[in-house]
């Protein structure tokens, strides 16, 4: 008798995943994505695998490609490259330039749904496709930046079909953005540096649910944490959370470890890199546009790589400053990067299946950004509660 085969990374988070076998199980019975295609952008990890394949169940046309060069994971492309309704337009190592060509082709596929992280197809979709993107019926986005960069394109009245802020549901921002950055960041960062994080100094720029859950839970592990905020109101919670605060210029003088959590682009410059500390620990949470590494590279005598996953760079006066993962979101673009944990994942991915269910179905909404039902959200609290074995008390009136 031939031995079962051992499960693949896939199948390994499927069995931690309850709200998106749950989904499957539901689009298989109910196929709401009949006779549509759905263009899917996000770093190519098991957890992606495995909400492409819960969308792919729904009988959708999936075409999919990788958000942020660096994290595509080769073994997860090889089992959805099997998948008869999956084509996978990235693999691993592509460049910047061959991930735009990527991006193209999949638009040019003429996708009726997309799902998105950093706005990578719903930006050049929307600015350089605008005759395919007429006839887009709808998209979700999941992320910080890009749903700032889909706010600007609004603005612009430049979004011709509506998009469900994914990032703003409650579901998403207090257990994916809080929980599963912070930690797994954390984690991703300790295994490139091996540095101690008790009793060091810390500066986290940016303080939404991403930069104020790593703050907190850097904080929590005895580092010393300070934060830099361009918003009054969030700088104000940070100091009520217990945080110092100051000018990102200030911030990072006698901090051992820098992290940026903004979503916006070049949020550490010239300015920033030559107020830091000798041997001071770069990382970015966010995106890959917050460090402006060519600022970082110009204003140093030389840059080595004594590991993997760590650039070094030698400044004029004998400072040395390590830049983790390129400058790229450090817990998917390190080496040993997977992401989130698939316990916050599983409930992010279900309520951007849901919406796209939602959108599928033909709901009436205007163009631009719109907050995830209500309903909706709630449906995937109660589930995941269940999956929990936790129960709570009901309305008494």
């Amino acid at each position: 008798m031939d031995e079962p085969a051992e499960p693949d990374a896939i199948d390994r988070v499927a069995e931690r995943a309850p709200l998106l076998s749950e989904c499957g199980e539901r689009f298989r019975e109910r196929e709401p994505f009949a006779g549509l295609t759905v263009g899917v952008s996000a770093p190519i990890t098991p957890h992606t695998g495995l909400f492409v394949e819960t969308v792919a169940a729904g009988d959708a046309a999936a075409v999919l490609v990788t958000g942020e060069a660096g994290t595509t994971h080769g073994d997860v492309v090889e089992r959805l490259a099997t998948h008869p309704r999956i084509r996978v337009r990235s693999a691993p190592g592509d460049d910047e330039g061959t991930l735009r060509e990527e991006r193209h082709e999949l638009l040019s596929a003429e996708p009726d749904l997309i799902a998105d992280d950093g706005a990578n197809l719903i930006e050049p979709l929307c600015e350089e496709r605008p005759a395919i993107a007429r006839g887009v019926r709808g998209a979700c986005e999941q992320t910080t930046g890009g749903i700032t960069r889909i706010r600007a394109l609004a603005e612009r009245e430049a979004v011709p079909f509506p998009i469900y802020d994914v990032n703003g549901a409650p579901m998403k921002r207090h257990f994916d953005n809080v929980h599963g950055t912070a930690e797994s960041s954390i984690s991703a960062i300790a295994s490139l540096t091996n540095a101690l994080v008790a009793g060091s100094k810390a500066a986290v720029i940016g303080y939404g649910h991403c930069g104020g859950g790593i703050a907190d839970k850097l904080r929590a592990l005895g580092a010393r944490t300070t934060v830099a905020e361009i918003d009054p109101r969030a700088a104000l919670r940070a100091l009520a959370d217990g945080h110092d605060v100051a000018p990102a210029a200030e911030a990072v003088q006698d901090a051992s470890l820098v992290i940026t959590a903004t979503g916006r682009p070049d949020v550490l410059g010239r300015e920033t890199f030559e107020a830091m500390a000798d041997g001071a620990v770069l990382a970015s949470i966010g995106s890959e546009i917050e460090i402006d590494v060519d600022a970082l590279a110009e204003l140093a005598l030389d840059r080595t790589r004594p590991e993997p996953g760590v650039e070094r760079f030698r400044l004029p006066d004998g400072r040395t400053i390590r830049l983790l993962a390129d400058g790229r979101v450090v817990n998917l673009a390190s080496p040993e990067g997977a992401g989130n944990p698939i316990e916050v994942m599983d409930a992010t991915f279900a309520v951007m299946a849901r919406s796209l269910e939602t959108l599928a179905e033909g709901v009436d909404l205007a163009p631009g950004l719109h907050p995830v039902p209500e309903r909706l959200d709630r449906e995937i609290a109660r589930r995941k509660l269940a999956a929990m074995d936790v129960t709570i008390d009901g309305r008494t009136r």
